[in-house]
Parts: structure tokens; C-alpha cells; sequence
């Protein structure tokens, strides 16, 4: 027979045996497993997007219900792209230094003082995002895309596999996409 003593170690044994192995491998994932680079990118570019991947890792994961409640890219606060024939622009809002509520945005403060435009070319994109500082991503790891408004029609069928390259290595990214259309609502 068992005493108090005896049973609750013997309850702990069973459970650490039983429970311990299931709790540490159910829900776990490796960033490898996550979303592997594309075989297509050669070993210099897969290394460049793997450092960028594990930098960005350390910004939070986006916050749905704060982004999905933005209606207009003049309001939006995390970085977002512009997506072009040979390039994307990068808007990026920085973080107020300033933490008080006094002035913010007047004229003092104004908000496009702190609004930064950078033109890239699509091979530098995880670089660029990388080198973005985690204030100046208030929703999460979330990035807005938008293709270049007035494209000429000999110019969309190239906007269109930009914008499909952007998406994918956003994703390759650990960054969640918010695609804008034209209506200037998220789809």
C-alpha cells in the first residue's frame, strides 16, 4: 500500500511521463518550418532573408482589431508600400519622440514631419524593413500594400508580378499583408 507521500510522487512521475512530452512538442514550430525561402533565391539572398526574418520576429504579432478598423492610408501608422513597375516605395510613419498628449499633431508636432518615403528596388525589400525601428510598428508585424495608382496599362501586367513578389516575400518574412485596393478599404 501506498502512503499520501508515495501516491502524489508516483502522480507526478505519470504525469511528468505522460503530459510533459505532449505539452512541449503539440504546438511548437521552427521558423524553418514556419515559411522556408523560396529554393529559387541563392544562398546570399536566402541568408539576407533569413537575418531579416529573425530581426522582424522580434516585432509583436499584428493586432487585428486595430488595423482592421483603419479606413484611409493617411491615417494608417505601420509602415506600407507602394508597389511600381521597377520599384516599391516604402512609407514609413516614425514613432513621436515626444510622449506627451500636448500639441500632438499641431503645429509644432505635425504628423508629416515624422513621415519618411523611400524608393527600393524589390531585392533590397527585407533589408529596407529590417532597418525600420520597432516604434514604428504600432499594429504589429503588419505591412499595408497598395499598387501605384494611375499605372499605364503597359505597365500593370509588371505591377501585378511586383505585387505578387512583394506578398510573397512579406510572407517569407513572418509579415502578415494587408493588400488596399483602389476603394481605399482593405480587401
Amino acid at each position: 500500500m501506498l502512503t499520501t507521500n508515495g501516491r502524489s510522487q508516483l502522480l507526478i512521475a505519470l504525469a511528468s511521463t505522460l503530459i510533459l512530452p505532449f505539452g512541449l512538442t503539440g504546438c511548437t514550430r521552427t521558423p524553418a518550418q514556419a515559411s522556408a525561402p523560396s529554393p529559387s533565391l541563392d544562398q546570399e539572398q536566402r541568408q539576407a532573408l533569413e537575418a531579416a526574418r529573425q530581426q522582424l520576429d522580434l516585432i509583436p504579432p499584428p493586432s487585428k482589431t486595430r488595423y482592421m478598423a483603419v479606413r484611409s492610408l493617411t491615417s494608417w501608422e505601420n509602415p506600407y508600400l507602394t508597389v511600381q513597375g521597377g520599384m516599391v516605395t516604402l512609407h514609413v510613419l516614425l514613432a513621436d519622440a515626444n510622449t506627451s498628449q500636448l500639441g500632438q499633431g499641431g503645429l509644432l508636432r505635425p504628423i508629416g514631419a515624422r513621415r519618411r518615403n523611400l524608393d527600393v528596388r524589390l531585392s533590397d525589400l527585407p533589408t529596407a524593413l529590417n532597418a525600420i525601428p520597432s516604434g514604428a510598428w504600432p499594429y504589429g508585424r503588419v505591412v499595408a500594400v497598395e499598387e501605384a495608382h494611375e499605372t499605364p496599362v503597359s505597365a500593370r501586367a509588371q505591377v501585378r508580378r511586383n505585387m505578387e513578389s512583394v506578398i510573397k516575400t512579406l510572407g517569407d518574412l513572418g509579415v502578415v499583408v494587408y493588400e488596399w485596393n483602389d476603394s481605399g478599404r482593405g480587401l
